[in-house]
């Protein structure tokens, strides 16, 4: 006889339903899921997930549209990954269409934009540049641009043992250059690098110009990514924030000329006359999806949902370096918001986006769980080499900056867009701060890493995929319970002396 459960014989905790009905604000730290039941491994969780009613994507992962976040290099990445980058609008539109372009032209395993030195700078300029990106060889040109021929190539076996380091590359260059013409496949550039034994490939054209770099070290990084997030045309899909003011309509119009595959309309409340009317001009004329927000409420739902839009950014003043809320009084607490919105847009199809207030995996499964289809992650992925920004150390941690869009410092850039400031305010009240987030490395191993979290997460749920994750929360078989602030610290690391922080300093 079987002994495998067949039925639930008791129900210990409580549905979502019934959790959320006392109308108290529940952050994620407040409640905790109880586990489910296992009989699959780890490994078959699928997290594919839709992104919007008509995009979907195999990883449930969203870069917030923030100026220390979001820029090309993070949106392909992430792309190759399996999630999906919003491009921020803290730019003139001209540099926001160059991104998004670059993530559309991109090729994975060809870098369009390699940088490049003359003959005359020094090998401390290569110093620099390792420093600074993390490799050091460096196609040489003429002038120190793209616009001249390619002269020769510095690696690390001509200048590593050179104690000069002021002598000037046209004195250490290797000029027997191993090239390969415009046009050449991945696949033929990774066999004359396996057959030439070199580190890197210059690409040129019939003038002998740059026109890409193929590195060895990239081609084992990026060689296969299964779950990349790509159109019909196998282009990597990219996002774009545009604000609801006027003049960025005509934003809107190039993003779309350059083939943006969603638009975000990024406005800290989103319901208003703006954000309705920035929806009716844009499926007015273009057929591309659009997600608005940002909504904590079933009412403002309800007004974006009719007004046409494709899936609903949730979460009003959770962000780590948001203090909306306690600046305006306005907002609420985040896993009540998403709880309560996914379950309104689910009866119109309507998939949600839980942003700010993440934390880790665990805050990521809780979203998951209480009806959102993907995360929007801003502080998680800050500290990552493909954000924007440049690392420094402060108290001997290595640091990236991060600041809020409504900081003082992003308003002066052009962030006050995102919320309903005029522009001629002389007197600028912030709702985010500015400060610093440690060092995560590449999003090539920080992600995976909180994938395969989250996948176990869904394996002691009891849960294959997003899709049985949500049918358990709305037939309420997923079993909740309250914790009190004891239990909060009883679950996290207490009672020692020291202790080991884990891999990337999340838990």
């Amino acid at each position: 006889m079987s002994t495998f459960p067949t039925k639930t014989l008791y129900e210990d905790g409580m549905s979502a339903e019934e959790m959320f009905r006392e109308g108290i604000g529940l952050s994620y730290d407040d409640f905790i899921i109880l586990p489910g039941y296992i009989d699959f491994p780890a490994s078959k969780v699928s997290l594919e997930t839709r992104l919007t009613r008509n995009i979907k994507i195999k990883k449930p992962i969203v870069s917030s549209p923030m100026d220390t976040v979001t820029e090309d290099k993070m949106a392909i990445y992430l792309a190759l990954l399996g999630g999906i980058g919003i491009i921020h609008y803290n730019n003139t539109i001209e540099e926001q269409v160059r991104m998004v372009r670059k993530v559309k032209k991109f090729e994975n395993g060809f870098i369009k934009d390699p940088i490049v030195l003359s003959p005359y700078h020094r090998i401390r300029d290569v110093d620099m540049i390792k420093e600074k990106y993390g490799f050091s060889g460096i196609p040489i040109t003429e002038d120190g641009t793209l616009n001249t021929r390619l002269v020769g190539i510095v690696t690390n076996r001509d200048i590593d043992f050179e104690k000069d380091r002021d002598k000037l590359l046209k004195d250490v260059m290797t000029t027997d250059l191993i090239t390969a013409p415009e046009g050449i496949s991945l696949r033929e550039a990774n066999r004359i690098l396996k057959e030439k034994k070199k580190g890197k490939l210059p690409i040129v054209d019939k003038d002998f110009k740059l026109v890409a770099l193929v590195c060895r070290s990239d081609l084992v990084k990026n060689k296969d990514f299964p779950d990349a997030s790509k159109d019909e045309a196998k282009q990597l899909l990219v996002g774009a924030a545009v604000s609801t003011r006027e003049e960025d309509r005509e934003r809107i119009d190039e993003l779309v000329k350059a083939g943006v595959d969603i638009l975000v309309i990024d406005a800290a409340q989103g319901n208003s006359i703006y954000q309705l009317k920035t929806l009716e001009y844009i499926k007015g004329r273009y057929d591309v999806d659009v997600i608005a927000g940002n909504v904590v409420t079933k009412a403002q739902c309800d007004n974006l949902i009719r007004a046409g839009a494709d899936a609903l950014r949730v979460g009003m003043g959770p962000g780590s370096i948001c203090i909306t809320q306690n600046m305006m009084a306005v907002g609420r607490a985040q896993a009540s918001a998403v709880y309560h919105c996914a379950k309104y847009a689910r009866e119109f199809g309507i998939p949600v986006i839980a942003d700010g207030g993440i934390r880790g995996i665990g805050h990521m499964a809780k979203a998951l769980a209480l009806g959102a289809s993907t995360v929007m992650l801003g502080y998680l992925l800050a500290g990552t080499a493909e954000a924007p920004g440049e690392y420094f150390y402060e108290n001997g941690v290595r640091v990236k900056r991060y600041r809020g869009m409504a900081s003082l410092e992003a308003m002066a850039s052009g962030g006050s867009k995102r919320y309903t400031t005029e522009d001629d305010d002389k007197i600028k009240v912030p709702q985010g701060v500015s400060g610093t987030v440690v060092d995560r490395g590449s999003v090539l191993d920080f992600v995976p890493y909180l994938l395969k979290g989250l996948c176990q997460a869904f394996q002691d749920m009891g849960c294959r995929s997003i899709e049985e994750l949500h049918e358990k929360l709305y037939d309420g078989s997923l079993r909740f319970e309250l914790r009190t602030q004891a239990a909060q610290i009883e679950g996290g690391v207490h009672s020692l002396h020291s202790y080991t922080v884990p891999r990337f300093g999340i838990m």
